[in-house]
């Protein structure tokens, strides 16, 4: 088992930058690919950025690539995401998710989630 709470949402102007935390208690952290996801309202959840175990891959969806950047501190147990010119549409409800899955952007390959965190970004 492994446990994940985020934390650094809040409300923002476009334009504007927030830094997500999550922090993982349980299971070796390093052993686990992480990942972050959004879910707007009344849309599926949906990929934002992969970070591999060792921190070495990280893709990320078109949508943020560019202003997104995802990160791990094994030593810590944490993982962030820096998200820098935020725009409305980048607002909804963030999780941080852990796996080892075959497709990256499959939210049923990741074994372990957060409860969220909410970005709100006003124009």
């Amino acid at each position: 088992q492994v446990q994940l709470a985020e934390s650094g949402g809040g409300l923002v102007q476009a334009g504007g930058s927030l830094r997500l935390s999550c922090a993982a208690s349980g299971r070796t952290f390093s052993s686990f690919a992480m990942a972050w996801f959004r879910q707007a309202p009344g849309k599926a959840r949906e990929f934002v950025a992969y970070i591999s175990r060792s921190g070495d891959f990280t893709p990320y969806a078109d949508s943020v690539k560019g202003r997104f950047t995802i990160s791990r501190d094994n030593a810590k147990n944490m993982l962030y995401l820096q998200m820098n010119g935020l725009k409305p549409e980048d607002t909804a409800v963030y999780y941080c998710a852990a796996g080892n899955p075959d497709t990256l952007t499959n939210t049923r390959a990741y074994a372990y989630w957060g409860q969220g965190t909410q970005v709100t970004v006003s124009s």
